[in-house]
């Protein structure tokens, strides 16, 4: 692109606002109503971009305006760079004492009923300074989203060292065998893993961390294994044992609320015991903001609570979990 002196002029932001503006509404028309601009502007700009990068970023169909796969890629970079400049800016706001930033957290879907709201409420009144951003998924979606830079920090289950990673250990808690209520289990009796696996199975999808725990423990216990059905959700999990489809295996933090309703019953894995030891997650290069440490701290203060406090079910504090730690 060319500037008013005829020289080359680099991408510029709202180029980029542009194009993932369009990206997320699939209008020209739509995105320069929200961007406030008309809508030839709007279209100059992808336009001009596209002719700068020498690619189709749009495909113009009768649905929409639908990225091409150089598009997807361009638009995801555009994305993170907004984001980025977005967090340095909160990062040197001039506010003398008070520590500033977005701290973007991820939080593994069966502790997160446990962990969000008093992550939450904590921040807000201890730190206004810091905006909170809260994600919860599975632990290998989290850790690609730590490694792609979306994230800042992630609970992690930890299965294997990774060298991009910090690793810092947390807690490690029993797996439960999880049933109808009728079943019977119950906390204070065991269950062997031979006779969990006489009942089909609702396990969680191959690939899985839960799911490469529970592989293993079968073969450990040569226990041959009915997989009645297989799901990524942990919720539709409890939902199909609730309904009699058949157990599952689930980490207590899980299964606590639901077992104390009444809707599943419950009983820690024998023969073998299972465990899973969680990590708290951070990126190995690069600086570490201020506002990230204050969150870390606090996520780890959390977890430290709810184990004291018995909230957490056959949870067990990791020795190099300290409250010091930042």
């Amino acid at each position: 692109m060319l500037d008013a002196d005829g020289g080359d002029e680099a991408l510029d932001l709202k180029q980029l606002k542009a194009l993932i503006t369009v990206a997320e509404v699939g209008s020209v028309t739509r995105a320069a109503e929200l961007l406030h601009l008309v809508q030839p502007a709007v279209t100059r700009q992808i336009r001009t971009l596209e002719q700068e990068l020498g690619v189709l970023l749009f495909e113009r169909t009768r649905q929409g305006m639908r990225p091409t796969e150089a598009g997807a890629i361009v638009i995801d970079r555009a994305r993170r760079a907004l984001n980025e400049l977005e967090r340095a800016r909160a990062e040197v706001r001039p506010t003398p004492g008070v520590v500033t930033g977005i701290v973007t957290v991820g939080l593994l879907e069966s502790a997160s009923d446990l962990l969000a709201e008093p992550l939450a409420s904590a921040i807000a009144r201890d730190q206004p300074g810091i905006e909170l951003r809260l994600l919860t998924a599975y632990s290998a979606h989290l850790e690609q989203w730590l490694n792609d830079g979306d994230l800042d920090l992630t609970l992690l289950y930890s299965l294997a060292s990774t060298p991009s990673l910090n690793m810092r250990p947390l807690v490690r808690e029993s797996l439960w065998a999880v049933a109808p209520p009728s079943d019977g289990l119950r906390a204070e009796r065991p269950v062997p893993f031979a006779q969990v696996a006489g009942h089909p199975l609702v396990m969680p999808a191959p690939g899985h961390a839960l799911r490469t725990l529970i592989d293993a423990a079968a073969a450990r216990a040569r226990a041959e294994v009915d997989v009645a059905v297989q799901t990524n959700s942990m919720r539709v999990q409890k939902q199909l044992v609730a309904s009699g489809h058949g157990w599952t295996i689930l980490p207590g933090v899980g299964i606590a609320e639901d077992v104390a309703n009444g809707s599943l019953s419950a009983a820690p894995l024998c023969e073998p015991e299972v465990s899973r030891l969680i990590v708290l997650g951070t990126p190995r290069a690069g600086r570490t903001p201020p506002a990230v440490d204050v969150v870390a701290r606090e996520l780890t203060f959390q977890i430290h609570s709810a184990v004291s406090r018995g909230k957490w079910p056959s949870a067990q504090l990791h020795p190099r979990t300290t409250l010091s730690q930042g």
